[in-house]
């Protein structure tokens, strides 16, 4: 029994490392004022930045890394 729980185990792990990361592909970011430089791409509408920098000491731009015609997977 202990066997077959810890093949489980091993097998769950290597599909779980096997998962390659994919980068976003969204066209605005927050950047944090004093903060070196900290910053956050993960936004699909300048509002939606807006919304998220409000308050918190962040200004939106446009992501320069953005390809609108990419694929996300």
């Amino acid at each position: 029994m202990k066997t077959a729980v810890f093949v489980l185990a091993m097998a769950c792990a290597a599909v779980a490392i096997g998962t390659p990361a994919q980068a976003q592909n969204y066209p605005w970011c927050a950047y944090w004022h004093g903060t070196g430089g900290a910053r956050n791409c993960g936004f699909v509408s300048f509002a939606q930045c807006q919304l998220t920098a409000q308050g918190a000491g962040a200004d939106c731009r446009a992501n320069t890394q953005y390809e609108p015609n990419k694929p996300m997977r």
